[in-house]
């Protein structure tokens, strides 16, 4: 399978649920972020990821669907469908439970040997921020130790083979050692690191050690934005 996102240093996460101005697909073009992730955990529908889709699919940047259910998966208009496995959820449902519905769903419509599997690509998601809507959602195990969190890096990498790790801390800034640790650790496994990126200088901070997803900033302040991309050019 080709892996393009190994060379990615910046992804720009988009919320389908949320307004999106001409400004603000005006300060992505600026940017210089290398690609587009659609997804959210709240308020997410069919619909709504399809609007997105359509309007974003003119700026020529590669597009990632991340589902949070099989509800909202579109199959058209995405280059890629990043699936997260929530490692350290304590409800089933999103360590495989939703997974194994989706892939019901597509048996019985026929279309599990239609979709263009070398598409589909499994994210070991690792949920450190208790506030986050992801993890309440998936009741995950956030106050974890720097060994579990080594821990459930090394199961993604080692044993089950996911070739993304994803550190959620969703809506604040995480831990530069622990993410450069984690990143140490892993073998095959490429490593994405989303949260609290909100300046130039935390982006310097995490994107040694990571593909840095940003996403909130870009409703809060375009300008602070372009500049986590910026930063890192050159």
């Amino acid at each position: 399978m080709s892996r393009p996102w190994l060379s990615w240093r910046h992804i720009t996460k988009l919320d389908p649920a949320r307004a999106h101005t001409p400004a603000h697909l005006r300060a992505i073009e600026e940017s210089g972020t290398d690609a587009l992730m659609i997804g959210g955990t709240q308020g997410v529908n069919r619909q709504n990821v399809a609007t997105l889709l359509a309007m974003v699919r003119g700026l020529g940047l590669p597009i990632v669907l991340e589902p949070s259910s099989a509800d909202n998966v579109v199959y058209e208009g995405a280059d890629y469908l990043f699936v997260p496995l929530v490692l350290n959820a304590l409800e089933p449902r999103w360590a495989g439970g939703e997974h194994a519905a989706w892939m019901t769903q597509l048996v019985r419509q026929g279309l599990a040997e239609r979709l263009p599997w070398e598409r589909v690509v499994a994210e070991g998601y690792i949920v450190l921020n208790p506030e986050a809507a992801v993890a309440k959602l998936t009741r995950s195990r956030t106050n974890i130790s720097r060994e579990e969190v080594l821990g459930y890096a090394l199961l993604a990498d080692r044993y089950l083979r996911l070739p993304i790790v994803y550190l959620e801390y969703s809506g604040t800034f995480g831990d530069p050692q622990l993410v450069k640790e984690v990143r140490a650790a892993l073998r095959q496994a490429h490593l994405f690191y989303g949260g609290g990126i909100d300046s130039a200088e935390k982006a310097r901070l995490m994107a040694p050690h990571a593909t840095i997803v940003v996403g909130n900033v870009l409703y809060s302040d375009p300008a602070k934005y372009r500049e986590t991309a910026r930063a890192l050019k050159g």
